[in-house]
């Protein structure tokens, strides 16, 4: 992990105590009311609960500060865009030649990672390099800054954040991570594979046995996590993940239609193949058997893109909520692989 990033055992130790009933440090002209009421709110409420001394955290907690940028970037999510246009963002040329890389610089972990929770490399490679393009874009918003932001200045989502943030604070203290350097996203995300602080604790594993979950500086617990996160939710080894939608007509009405918005697998091929809709066999490495679950996605590429998505894209759909993403997940993970192979020697995506 970095450095910058290390926290000393004890908080207090490192911080000059202040009254806990005033945080009150700097504040700029533009920072609103709530995001002061939320600080000096967090602290009176949490400290017991997060198991911190209440004038340590209220030190803590003064040095986070307001950041409009944050709540700006927050109003304008990728996931906001067409189709057509998210694809652009990901699945390129030079990401591609990226994974491919990085493919091949961590191969031998990759098939460990495999082999422990069944995700093929490819797919683990295209997570890191649409996250954080292979590690070259960490994030530059403090998570401190970021989630206080959004806990205490963002109502649509505050409550989702505040959480966040108190699970930044036991992280902090579990993986030995100093909160007021700890970088990430502008979501308070975390580390090569974006990990929110909740998920960072739930799912992060220590893949090279040094006895830290390190998802900044170590490769096998960046990897290991990521596998490790689909595995816990679905992901389901050998399984395929999505193919183009072949039908006779327009969809029935008795087959539903997921846009954006993650839909769970419900129907089968079987059923699916009676409302006339079947996967494209082209898109396919093996036809899966006919009580396999899939669910039908139309997204606005250049026209209307007609999918089946399996269990397997639903699972990348839990590490970020939109099908858009896990798409473009899929599609950079297939490209990755077959660059790959045609170069000779690597592993395909299941």
């Amino acid at each position: 992990m970095h450095s910058s990033a290390r926290f000393p055992l004890l908080l207090a130790v490192s911080v000059v105590l202040i009254a806990a009933t005033g945080v009150s440090g700097p504040a700029g002209a533009d920072t609103p009311s709530a995001y002061a009421d939320g600080r000096r709110a967090f602290v009176a409420d949490m400290a017991d609960t997060l198991g911190y001394d209440r004038e340590a955290l209220a030190a803590l907690m003064a040095d986070a500060r307001y950041r409009q940028d944050i709540i700006d970037a927050m109003n304008r999510p990728y996931e906001a865009k067409p189709w057509r246009d998210y694809r652009r963002l990901f699945v390129t040329p030079e990401r591609i030649d990226g994974g491919v890389a990085f493919l091949r610089a961590h191969a031998d972990l990759l098939r460990r990672v495999e082999a422990a929770y069944g995700v093929p490399p490819a797919v683990v490679t295209a997570i890191i390099g649409i996250e954080t393009n292979y590690g070259g874009t960490l994030g530059s918003h403090r998570a401190l800054d970021a989630l206080s932001t959004l806990g205490f200045a963002y109502p649509r989502r505050a409550a989702f954040f505040r959480k966040e943030l108190g699970e930044l604070l036991l992280l902090a203290r579990e993986e030995q991570v100093d909160p007021r350097a700890a970088k990430g996203s502008y979501a308070g995300a975390l580390g090569m594979p974006q990990f929110i602080p909740s998920s960072y604790r739930a799912y992060a594993v220590d893949f090279d046995g040094d006895g830290r979950r390190d998802l900044w500086d170590s490769p096998a617990d960046v990897l290991g996590s990521v596998g490790h996160y689909l595995a816990r939710h679905g992901w389901r080894r050998g399984g395929p993940v999505a193919a183009p939608a072949l039908l006779s007509g327009a969809p029935p009405a008795t087959v539903p239609v997921a846009e954006k918005r993650p839909a769970r697998p419900q129907q089968t091929l079987t059923q699916l193949a009676d409302a006339g809709i079947a996967p494209d066999p082209a898109g396919l490495a093996a036809m899966p058997a006919g009580d396999t679950r899939a669910v039908l996605l139309a997204l606005d590429g250049d026209g209307t893109e007609y999918w089946l998505g399996f269990e397997n894209f639903y699972a990348i759909t839990r590490y970020n909520h939109s099908n858009l993403y896990a798409m473009a997940v899929h599609q950079l993970s297939q490209a990755i692989a077959a660059q790959a192979a045609r170069a000779g020697g690597a592993h395909a995506p299941g």
